[in-house]
C-alpha cells in the first residue's frame, strides 16, 4: 500500500463501486449502496464491514459503477414498447392442464 493510499490522500481519486447482496432468505442479489475503494478486494471488505454488520447476507457483488449501463426512465416507453406487441410471451396466451401445481 502506497504512502498517499494509506493516509487517505488517494481517496478522492478511488473509483465508485455498487454493491449487491444475497440475504439468507434471498434468492437473489439486491442492491443495497455505494462505496468508494481503491480495487475489488478493498470493496468487497469495505460492502462487508459496512452491509452485512449484523450477519444478513452470504454473497457480496461488487461492480464497478463505471461498468453498468443501464436504460433511462424517461425512454421507459419507447424502450419497452417491442414486447407489448408479443403475446405469446405472456403466461395467459398459454393453457395449463389442471394436474399442474402451483401455477
Amino acid at each position: 500500500m502506497s504512502m498517499e493510499t494509506s493516509t487517505g490522500a488517494g481517496r478522492a481519486s478511488w473509483p465508485l463501486w455498487e454493491v449487491f447482496i444475497r440475504g439468507k432468505r434471498g434468492l437473489n442479489h439486491v442492491h443495497v449502496g455505494s462505496l468508494h475503494a481503491a480495487d475489488g478486494e478493498m470493496a468487497l471488505r469495505n460492502a462487508r464491514d459496512l452491509y452485512t454488520r449484523r450477519n444478513e447476507g452470504v454473497s457480496i457483488w461488487v461492480v464497478p459503477s463505471a461498468s453498468i449501463t443501464a436504460s433511462s426512465p424517461d425512454e421507459k416507453d419507447p424502450f419497452f414498447a417491442p414486447s407489448g406487441d408479443k403475446v405469446y410471451r405472456h403466461p395467459t396466451f398459454y393453457d395449463i392442464p389442471d394436474n399442474v401445481p402451483h401455477m
